[in-house]
């Protein structure tokens, strides 16, 4: 199975996103989850709107599976900007599974605070939830068997692998 080119889903990830950014009045805030999220938010804050707030959530803290994964060996803290209260939030991460990983990001942001709408803005989603948690814009589809998990690496360049769990821990 080939993967779509990381380039051409960010490409459509702008184009869906830039309507958000029309009223300079309420400009939304552009969140990426550690450490894939944070890579695509960062290349679509700069084709869309890099004069506005960029965010970054580390939700090794916050997920459920805490105590099966164990905690990564360096924990970057997350970056919000001060006030999120009332603001659109778009939340970006590179792969929607389960769901887990986005259900933590939302607990941590409404531990910033209140924010009036968060757009969810997947890379590809893989189906098969856990969770009730649906994406707004998505890149991609595509289903792998439970074996198997898609993988962005980067940052420079940015690339979908597809691994195995014989491979995954690579």
């Amino acid at each position: 199975m080939s993967l779509p080119s990381v380039e051409s889903l960010i490409e459509k990830l702008s184009q869906a996103l830039t309507p958000y950014f029309s009223s300079p009045a309420a400009q939304p805030i552009i969140v990426g989850i550690e450490t894939g999220g944070a890579w695509i938010a960062a290349q679509l804050h700069q084709r869309i709107a890099p004069d506005t707030e960029l965010g970054r959530l580390n939700i090794s803290f916050y997920r459920d599976d805490f105590t099966r994964s164990g905690l990564h060996p360096t924990v970057k803290p997350s970056s919000l900007p001060t006030e999120i209260d009332d603001k659109t939030i778009i939340l970006v991460d590179d792969v929607l599974h389960s769901g887990r990983t986005v259900r933590a990001a939302m607990n941590e942001i409404f531990d910033y605070g209140r924010p009036k709408r968060i757009i969810l803005a997947i890379l590809i989603d893989r189906g098969e939830r856990e969770i009730p948690i649906q994406a707004d814009i998505v890149g991609a589809t595509t289903e792998l068997d439970s074996s198997s998990h898609i993988k962005l690496e980067g940052p420079d360049p940015l690339r979908l692998v597809i691994k195995t769990l014989d491979n995954h821990a690579q």
